[in-house]
């Protein structure tokens, strides 16, 4: 019973220290697991379970596009990116689309890789 419960308090510190830039990174990164899990879940005729992760990741993806900073010229294009992923996902949601949530998850996938990229540049 005790190993559930360190893993819940190494999550809780790994959030807790993270770098704003590395929270960016597990938002996408929960964001891409929750699609691939809807997208499963379409596979096999999960009506509910699709929804409630479909949900999960329109919530992480309106988080990310409230803190944008709109004072950087790059947040316009990020702003135009998370529209059009919202856009996509309510049309996904509602048709229990696999082939949406794929591309929805291939564009999620890019902007994590190029997120990455800038943190790694970043130390650099």
């Amino acid at each position: 019973m005790a190993l559930p419960n360190a893993y819940g308090q190494y999550n809780n510190s790994k959030i807790l220290t993270a770098s704003p830039a590395e929270l960016t990174l597990m938002l996408y990164e929960g964001a891409i697991k929750f699609c691939n899990i809807a997208i499963a879940a379409v596979e096999s005729k999960d009506v509910e379970k699709a929804h409630i992760h479909i949900r999960k990741v329109e919530r992480i993806v309106d988080y990310l596009r409230q803190t944008l900073d709109m004072k950087y010229p790059v947040a316009e294009d990020f702003e135009r990116i998370y529209s059009y992923l919202s856009q996509r996902l309510i049309e996904a949601n509602t048709k229990k689309d696999k082939e949406i949530l794929e591309e929805i998850n291939g564009h999620l996938r890019t902007v994590r890789d190029t997120w990455k990229e800038v943190m790694k540049k970043g130390r650099d």
